[in-house]
């Protein structure tokens, strides 16, 4: 229920933009973030900012090339993005994050139970990922396919 306490806590008014972490938010998912390599130069950008960046991408569902000026470069936030969902940072941190909201909700931080509908057994079965992958490689195929058929039409 939204009291005096719960708006002020969530107040996003203040920041510079909607999807800018808070102090608090930003202690929570720190941690979690590995640090830089050793060795090699130091790191030159501030993963605050980057994380920043990429909220802001993923909150206002705008194209990399329309982020604002003031956020770190788009290569840099896609390259830390690319980084940590190839590492499993990001997966660590909605884990995490996943945990804290059903300790705050008052569960148990692991589900008991779970309910699995005909439908999902069913795509379970049939190999779900790995054959949208092979559907994808296939029209993949057809487009080059065509496209070559196509030039050596014109070429006749």
């Amino acid at each position: 229920m939204w009291t005096n306490e719960n708006r002020a806590r969530y107040d996003r008014s203040k920041l510079r933009y909607p999807s800018d972490l808070t102090d608090e938010e930003w202690a929570l998912i720190a941690p979690v973030i590995p640090r830089a390599k050793r060795g090699g130069n130091k790191r030159t950008v501030d993963v605050r900012e980057v994380v920043n960046g990429l909220m802001y991408v993923l909150s206002t569902g705008c194209q990399w090339r329309a982020m604002p000026k003031d956020l770190p470069p788009r290569s840099t936030v896609n390259h830390y993005f690319c980084r940590w969902d190839h590492d499993g940072t990001l997966g660590r941190l909605h884990h995490a994050l996943y945990v804290r909201c059903r300790e705050q909700a008052g569960r148990e931080a692991s589900p008991t139970a779970a309910i699995i509908d005909s439908q999902s057994v069913k795509s379970a079965e049939k190999g779900g990922a790995r054959l949208t992958r092979r559907a994808l490689m296939a029209a993949r195929r057809l487009r080059a396919r065509s496209a070559t058929s196509l030039s050596t039409r014109r070429a006749c």
